[in-house]
């Protein structure tokens, strides 16, 4: 074997992936076609749930001062993401290649090894292993597991043979990232317009522009866009002449969505753009490719080490299909209402009166930020069973620590908030691959959650898998379930 995992694509999935698998001890080679990054902005910015993951890895620091928002969207309509009480606020100006960046140090400084200018051409898998071919190459690379992160146009899902039904494309919408130009942020998609108009400001003086006319059927490209077509479609709906400016990036992107029916053919796995496509509303696509990585870096690594049996890996479809789903159905009800014309109006109307209910500000906040998120870890009746455990500070000993400090090593974690020695003494055969930490609550907050819970058990990525009490099953039932057999 080459590695224990061969991961296609060194985008934001993909270095992701490779930083969690090598966390977990796993051994890990990414195959990246292009020779250097293109220090594109593409994808901006985190959503609360993404800064969270960020953060429960020791992450934020790198990215530098973060420029945070409590202000959202849905279709254009203003959110206020301070109803879900998170600790942090969505990031709205780091640009992906800045991302790129941070992920891609990281993931180098725990071991992972990046080859880049590898167009992988062929993929064959057996019982044992998966053939990787590289153009050029004199053999084919030979790993346990191959996950493709390689985007919309992914070439481990072609020659893997995924199925990747879904929408076609109805319209084309511009982005140009531009200097040169003093233009106000805004957003409009006011049916009289014409179309969809985006302004907003990114660091080093550039201002991101994009521009979609409504009924604009997408072309057929084999190249971006040129910087005129931009120009002449913002020139149209705004009367604004942007055409002197200098464009430092341009592209186009549609409204096509598309998600694989299954998101692991054996031993070949995908993530991220390769699994699902559309709309980038509110930057979720590359925040959800993110998250991906998270629920399978873990259990990936935990499959190749050993401690865990291949069936942990299903997990991933289980837990991940029904997000990409929601996605899909989140990004085209905003199309709907960003690209719509005058016929959408009521449908406008109807969903402004509704933000004004908390339930409902609440709901949509939760699905365009990633924290409405809940998996089935085993059923029961505990309040955190299955969601993100909290962020929360805690008394260890004598020492101030947090939830999102003891989950850094992404090993699992039992917290026992009760002082139970019983408890302690039934997860001590899972003790090589679970920290178990006694703790109080600093300050425990009154009505929520964790003040009532007696213990948990928290898979790598954060999701609570056991709690007490609550939980349906006994305490080694979920260890076993998520970390493996006892030693």
């Amino acid at each position: 074997m080459d590695a224990s995992v061969i991961v296609v694509g060194a985008g934001p999935a993909g270095l992701m992936l490779a930083g969690e698998l090598r966390l977990a001890g796993a051994d890990v080679l990414v195959l990246e076609r292009l020779e250097r990054p293109t220090g594109e902005s593409r994808g901006i910015g985190f959503t609360v749930r993404t800064t969270e993951l960020f953060d429960q890895r020791g992450l934020l620091p790198r990215f530098g001062e973060l420029d945070t928002s409590t202000a959202g969207h849905f279709g254009g309509l203003p959110l206020d993401l301070t109803v879900l009480g998170a600790a942090h606020g969505a990031a709205r100006t780091v640009p992906q290649s800045r991302t790129e960046a941070v992920l891609e140090s990281w993931a180098r400084q725990l071991g992972a090894e990046i080859r880049r200018g590898q167009e992988v051409t062929g993929l064959s898998q057996d019982a044992e292993g998966v053939n990787v071919t590289v153009a050029g190459a004199e053999r084919a690379l030979r790993a346990r597991y191959v996950v493709g992160t390689d985007g919309g146009r992914s070439a481990v899902r072609r020659l893997v043979g995924f199925d990747f039904p879904g929408t076609p494309a109805t319209t084309e919408l511009y982005l140009a990232d531009i200097r040169g130009v003093d233009l106000p942020p805004k957003m409009t998609a006011d049916p009289t317009a014409g179309g969809l108009v985006m302004v907003a400001h990114l660091p080093d003086g550039i201002t991101r522009v994009i521009a979609a006319e409504r009924g604009t059927p997408p072309a057929r490209r084999t190249a971006p866009p040129h910087f005129q077509e931009v120009a002449d479609v913002f020139k149209r709906l705004t009367d604004t002449d942007i055409s002197t400016a200098e464009p430092v990036w341009v592209s186009a992107f549609t409204d096509a969505a598309r998600q694989v029916t299954r998101y692991r053919r054996d031993r070949v796995l995908l993530a991220g753009d390769a699994a699902h496509v559309h709309l980038p509303a509110g930057g979720q696509g590359m925040n959800t490719s993110v998250q991906d990585s998270a629920n399978l870096g873990w259990k990936l690594a935990a499959v190749v080490r050993g401690t865990a049996p291949p069936a942990l890996l299903d997990t991933y479809h289980q837990e991940r299909h029904p997000v990409g789903r929601r996605l899909l159905a989140n990004t085209m009800a905003q199309s709907l209402l960003i690209l719509g014309g005058d016929d959408v109006a009521p449908v406008r109307d109807i969903l402004t009166e509704l933000l004004d209910h908390p339930e409902v500000a609440h709901h949509l906040a939760g699905r365009v930020s990633g924290t409405d998120i809940r998996y089935d870890t085993g059923g029961g009746r505990h309040p955190l069973l299955g969601v993100r455990l909290p962020h929360h500070a805690l008394d260890h000993g004598a020492r101030r620590t947090s939830t999102t400090q003891l989950l850094r090593t992404g090993r699992g974690l039992l917290l026992d908030l009760a002082d139970n020695p019983r408890l302690r003494h039934r997860a001590a055969p899972w003790s090589d691959r679970v920290d178990i930490v006694t703790a109080a609550l600093a300050d425990p907050p009154e009505h929520a959650p964790l003040a009532t819970t007696a213990g948990a058990l928290v898979r790598p990525d954060g999701h609570v898998a056991w709690a007490a009490p609550g939980a349906h099953h006994d305490l080694p039932t979920a260890l076993e379930r998520w970390f493996g057999p006892a030693r």
